[in-house]
């Protein structure tokens, strides 16, 4: 018999159906054929030699010979920091001028790599331009929440094969935020803890969902996922934003987001998928209610009418049974399958 599950973290019910649910491999991309990509491109915007496009570049990892990282700004933004903050109300409407950052993070100079088959040290190169960037930015007075996030494949919303990330700052807080925010307030008023640290403590004490333990951080899958392989990875040290991260922690989360996505890789054959990194909003910095976190969504099923229909969301894969998949593949040596 099916089961719901609710999330206390989001407030979500979740349907578990079990008697739907499929084995950990078959949510594994058949579809996808593994086709080797060139290393560099001359009509990619991202590639070596085509720096000078017309973007402008806002961080380098590297120098003027050679580049690691680079962030630079989106050439078709959905925000603008050159906009004039403006807020205008009519009757009930309600608008705002288009101010904020859109950057796109170049996350290595060849063409034909993913995350997951990337070094520790150049995820932790990601990393490191992340939070400079986030630094600088959240200075800017009218940037609010700013969120940094990954589309992995055409079905995530990418349309470049060239690895790359992105950010945006908007000048409000999306109603998400708040009503996550609301339900740590509530958890924290009422226990006297933070909900975040309470869940991560106890799928520490099971052990059923987790996928990775690394010395900061630990890789799980929720109680309550809402769709197959839905991952979470948490800092064991409680921390409201991701600019608070700390060198030693940068180098410890490549390892564990390297390690998770590289068992994606392998165990599903590279599947699409989008992850984010879930932080307190700006104003905000030191809190006792809110942990920020790594989100990590594969797009292995689709939402449906129930799910556009109710706000609730059917689970075809049992997370235990996800964990325990994910935690059985064996990496091999990348370094085979990026030889120059």
């Amino acid at each position: 018999m099916s089961e719901l599950r609710q999330n206390l973290i989001t407030r979500d019910w979740v349907i578990i159906a079990t008697e739907r649910a499929k084995r950990p491999d078959e949510f594994a991309n058949k579809k996808k054929l593994m086709v080797a990509l060139p290393q560099h491109r001359p009509d990619c915007p991202f590639c070596v030699g085509n720096e000078q496009d017309g973007t402008v570049e806002t961080c380098r990892l590297g120098d003027r010979t050679g580049w690691k990282v680079r962030a630079i700004g989106n050439k078709y933004p959905a925000l603008s920091p050159t906009a004039e903050r403006m807020r205008i109300s009519s009757g009930i409407y309600r608008t705002m001028s288009g101010i904020g950052v859109h950057e796109v993070i170049v996350e290595h100079p060849r063409h034909d790599l993913t995350t997951a088959l990337l070094t520790v040290e150049e995820v932790a190169n990601i990393l490191l331009v992340y939070r400079q960037r986030y630094l600088e930015i959240r200075k800017y007075p009218y940037i609010e929440t700013i969120v940094i996030f990954k589309n992995h494949g055409i079905s995530a919303g990418t349309s470049l094969e060239h690895p790359h990330s992105q950010i945006a700052a908007t000048p409000v807080v999306p109603s998400q935020f708040r009503s996550r925010i609301d339900e740590g307030i509530r958890y924290f008023d009422d226990k006297g803890e933070c909900i975040f640290c309470r869940n991560l403590a106890d799928e520490l004490a099971t052990g059923e969902r987790v996928i990775f333990e690394s010395e900061h951080f630990v890789a799980f899958i929720p109680f309550a996922a809402l769709s197959p392989f839905h991952i979470w990875i948490f800092p064991r040290r409680h921390s409201s934003s991701f600019d608070d991260i700390t060198d030693a922690e940068i180098m410890d989360l490549a390892k564990n987001l390297k390690t998770v996505l590289a068992k994606l890789f392998y165990g599903l054959n590279d599947p699409d998928y989008n992850y984010t990194i879930r932080s307190v909003p700006t104003a905000e910095r030191a809190t006792k209610y809110f942990h920020w976190y790594i989100a990590i969504i594969p797009r292995v099923t689709k939402q449906a009418g129930f799910e556009l229909g109710s706000g609730m969301f059917i689970n075809t894969a049992l997370p235990e049974e996800s964990a325990e998949f994910l935690r059985s593949i064996k990496i091999p040596d990348d370094r085979n399958l990026r030889q120059t």
